[in-house]
C-alpha cells in the first residue's frame, strides 16, 4: 500500500518583541542567530524569560544547547494579519547554487504552494536570487515587502546581516518568520533543527567509526551562515568527548559537492599524512568522497547527512558509517517554513519564537530502501524523512496555541 501525505506525496528568544500591528508576514531562512543578553523584548524594553519550560516535555529537550530566542512572540492573541487569503509568497533566495535550494524549490513550486492554492490559501510565489550578497538580499526583502508579499521566505545569512530589512518590515506591519535557521532579531520566529546538536552526532558518528581516535578533516559550510556556525559549534562539542581524536585542516565546503571536492582534493594533494575521517556539513559528503576516491586515497568514514551520492555508497558499502541523520532536508524545512508562515496568518498563535526540534537519524536499511540497489554514487540529490518522521501535523500543533493543520482547516 503506498501512502500520500497531505501534498499528495508519495514514499517518502530568550527575547522577543511584544504587541505588533495587523501585518503582512514575512518568511525568511537558514540564518544565523545569537542571543540578546537579558533584555530585548521590542516596543517595550521589557526582557521576557524563556517559555520552553512552558511546552509538551516531549519538545523541551531539543532546546538544550541551543542559541536561539525563546520567549513569547508577537504574533499571539489578537493578532491578525493586514488581509485574507490568498496570499502572497515571496522567496528571496540566496543562491542556487547547490542541490540544497535546488531541492527545496522544487517542492516550493511542485507540491507545497499548489497545495495552499487548492486550499485558497496562497495567490502566487514571487521569487529572487542574491547570489549570496547580503546587501541584494536587503533589497531584495524590501523591495518584496514595498509589493506588498503577504509571506516572504528566504535563506542562509549571518547573525545580524537582515536585521536592518527585519526591522523595516516590522515598521511597515511585516512580521518575519525563519525557517532552517534563525536570527537575532525580536520580530521573527523560527522553525529549525537544533544544528549544534546535529554537529555534535554526525562528528561522534565518525568518532566512533573510527575507534574514538585519529585525524579528522573538517568540511565546513557557508561562511557567516548561523546553521553552519552552530554546526562547528556541535563539531567542537563531540572533539571535548574525544581527546585522541585531532582535527588536522579544515576546508570550505560552501554545501556544495563540487566545491567540496575541489576544496578537499586541493587538501589531499599538499597534506599527505594520514586522513582517518572526515566531519562534513550537508551537502558536502558525496563531494568528499568523490575527492578521496579520485586522489587514489583509502575510503575513510564520512558522516551522512541526507545526500543521495554518499548514501548510495554507504548501501554498497554498509560497513560505511554507522548511522545518518536527516540535519536540514530541502524539501521538508521549506514545507515547515511555510506551514508555520500559513498557521501564524491564520492566528493560530506560535507559543514560543523558535520551532525547534531534534536531528533525525535513519539506518542503511532506510537509505537502501529509498535508493534501491541500482543508485548512483555520485547523485547529487536529497534523501527525505519518511512521512510523519519530520515536524508537522499533530506534532508541530503542540507549538501553537490555536492549533489546526491549514490544508485540513481551510476546506
Amino acid at each position: 500500500m503506498v501512502n500520500e501525505d497531505r501534498y499528495g506525496r508519495t514514499g517518502k528568544g530568550r527575547k522577543v518583541a511584544a504587541g505588533l500591528a495587523a501585518a503582512t508576514l514575512l518568511l525568511t531562512g537558514c540564518s544565523s542567530g545569537n542571543d540578546f543578553g537579558s533584555g530585548g523584548a521590542a516596543g517595550s524594553g521589557a526582557a521576557q524569560e524563556s517559555v520552553v519550560s512552558t511546552l509538551d516535555r516531549d519538545l523541551q529537550a531539543a532546546y538544550a544547547n541551543t542559541e536561539v530566542l525563546t520567549g513569547s512572540t508577537p504574533y499571539g492573541g489578537d493578532w491578525k494579519p493586514k488581509g485574507p487569503p490568498p496570499w502572497t509568497i515571496g522567496y528571496a533566495s540566496p543562491y542556487s547554487g547547490n542541490s540544497w535550494q535546488t531541492k527545496a524549490m522544487k517542492r516550493l513550486t511542485e507540491e507545497v504552494i499548489p497545495a495552499y492554492k487548492r486550499a485558497g490559501l496562497v495567490k502566487e510565489v514571487i521569487v529572487t536570487q542574491s547570489n549570496l550578497d547580503d546587501t541584494v538580499q536587503n533589497q531584495q526583502i524590501r523591495q518584496l515587502v514595498d509589493q506588498g508579499v503577504d509571506v516572504l521566505i528566504a535563506c542562509c545569512s549571518s547573525n545580524t546581516a537582515l536585521n536592518q530589512s527585519i526591522q523595516y518590515a516590522y515598521d511597515k506591519g511585516v512580521p518575519f518568520v525563519s525557517f532552517s535557521g534563525h536570527v537575532d532579531s525580536p520580530y521573527v520566529i523560527s522553525a529549525l533543527t537544533n544544528y549544534r546538536e546535529a554537529g555534535r552526532l554526525s562528528a561522534k558518528s565518525v568518532f566512533d567509526k573510527i575507534g574514538g581516535k585519529g585525524n579528522v578533516l573538517d568540511v565546513l559550510g557557508v561562511p557567516g551562515a548561523a546553521n553552519a556556525a552552530d554546526f562547528e559549534k556541535g563539531v567542537r562539542d563531540a572533539l571535548a568527548e574525544y581527546p585522541d581524536v585531532k582535527i588536522v585542516g579544515t576546508v570550505t565546503g560552501q554545501w556544495s559537492a563540487p566545491v567540496t571536492k575541489t576544496e578537499v582534493q586541493k587538501f589531499l594533494a599538499t597534506n599527505t599524512g594520514k586522513i582517518d575521517g572526515i566531519v562534513v556539513q550537508p551537502a558536502s559528503a558525496t563531494g568528499a568522497l568523490q575527492a578521496l576516491q579520485q586522489s587514489g586515497r583509502p575510503i575513510v568514514p564520512i558522516n551522512i547527512g541526507g545526500e543521495t551520492g554518499a548514501a548510495c555508497y554507504w548501501v554498497k558499502n554498509p560497513d560505511f558509517v554507522g548511522t545518518g541523520y536527516h540535519l536540514w532536508p530541502p524539501g521538508e524545512e521549506i514545507a515547515l517554513g511555510v506551514d508555520v508562515a500559513v498557521r501564524t496568518l491564520q492566528g493560530q498563535g506560535p507559543k514560543i519564537q523558535s520551532i525547534v526540534r531534534n536531528p533525525e537519524p535513519f539506518t542503511v536499511e532506510d537509505a537502501a530502501q529509498e535508493l534501491g540497489p541500482d543508485c548512483d554514487i555520485n547523485a547529487d540529490g536529497w534523501l527525505e524523512p519518511k512521512k510523519g518522521e519530520w515536524l508537522s501535523g499533530k506534532q508541530l500543533d503542540k507549538y501553537f496555541t490555536k492549533p489546526a493543520d491549514p490544508l485540513s482547516s481551510s476546506k
